[in-house]
């Protein structure tokens, strides 16, 4: 094993980005990057600085023939009472995880993908949050007489085009996960990439990342400003026709910004899968495991919940609401109550 594998093998059994060695070291995460992927070798003091972080010998590092990794301890950093007691149940991932080769065909393959369809993703999500928008005009436009239908016809036209919209940005879903069904593996299982692979990897994220940083500043402002139209129609008492309009336009403006969030999430989510950072390194991988059982069962009672208050109430102006209060519960309440079964788990997680 060459010493490029052997600083990503070590890193990773820190449970360490390329950014945390870098500020350890005091480099920048290029100079890490250029390392794992064999495009340059640290210097003698980096060598030295490398060994006493890894609690690993230099000899160890440069030559060849020594690639036993049993022997160094794994998150030096911390103490525990147990020798079981590792973080985000380290030797769990090791037993039940075993670590997957990925090669440069995969990876490029999965870059391609993640790519190619990400625009068609971001458009589905987008559609499924304007999907209430005709909903929300005609029951509110019958409710104030201002168009010649009855408020029932307008809210059974508006469920059908709100059901339409789900179904083609569901089909959308469909196509694209089970395409994607191939890669789960970077999602679930620990994994072990070329040589070359990581260098490859951060060089196309350091050029996503004037992209990812306009569609960041652009979705934050979008979703900012989505505000406004309900607050000028307020503030100049406007009509009931008009807040109903200024909730189509906050709607509208979400939806762009959430097209923007998911353009770049999934882009530059494939980046942190293949070099397992972020939300997909080992331990979040193994936290997140434990929390797919809840997953399914939870959004269609959430869904259910919502046909049920909304065809009952026929308030479907007012009940897309549930969705986004569920949403905010699922995603950060939920995680968070299952990390806070293991003490020590949260500490490391945060």
């Amino acid at each position: 094993m060459i010493l490029a594998e052997k600083i990503m093998k070590l890193r990773k059994q820190q449970g360490w980005s390329q950014e945390d060695l870098a500020i350890r070291l005091d480099i920048s995460r290029q100079s890490v990057s250029k390392w794992e992927s064999g495009a340059s070798i640290p210097d003698l003091n980096k060598i030295l600085q490398l060994s006493e972080l890894f609690s690993v010998s230099t000899d160890f590092l440069l030559k060849e023939d020594q690639e036993d990794f049993s022997q160094f301890q794994k998150y030096p950093e911390y103490e525990y009472e147990e020798e079981n007691e590792l973080p985000f149940m380290e030797s769990e991932v090791s037993q039940n995880s075993p670590s997957r080769q990925v090669t440069m065909e995969e990876a490029n393959e999965f870059m391609k993908f993640s790519q190619e369809n990400a625009i068609k993703m971001a458009a589905a999500v987008s559609v499924c949050v304007l999907s209430p928008v005709a909903m929300i005009i005609l029951a509110g436009m019958a409710e104030y007489g201002k168009i010649s239908i009855t408020e029932d016809v307008a809210g059974s036209i508006g469920v059908i085009v709100l059901l339409s919209m789900i179904a083609g940005a569901t089909a959308v879903f469909i196509n694209i996960g089970m395409r994607l069904d191939k890669y789960s593996y970077l999602e679930k299982e620990s994994i072990i990439t070329e040589c070359g692979i990581a260098g490859i990897v951060e060089q196309r994220r350091e050029q996503f990342e004037p992209v990812k940083r306009n569609c960041t500043i652009w979705g934050v402002v979008l979703c900012i400003l989505s505000v406004v139209p309900m607050f000028c129609v307020e503030v100049m008492n406007g009509s009931e026709s008009g807040m109903v309009l200024s909730v189509a336009g906050f709607l509208g403006l979400v939806s762009a910004g959430a097209f923007l969030f998911v353009y770049m999430g999934m882009i530059d989510g494939s980046y942190d899968k293949l070099l397992e950072e972020g939300d997909y390194s080992r331990q979040k991988k193994n936290a997140k495991r434990k929390s797919e059982p809840l997953a399914g069962p939870y959004w269609l009672l959430v869904t259910a919940i919502y046909l049920a208050v909304s065809f009952l109430t026929k308030r479907w102006n007012l009940t897309w609401l549930i969705f986004v209060e569920c949403m905010q519960y699922g995603v950060v309440y939920l995680p968070w109550l299952r990390e806070k079964r293991n003490n020590k788990l949260i500490h490391y997680l945060l």
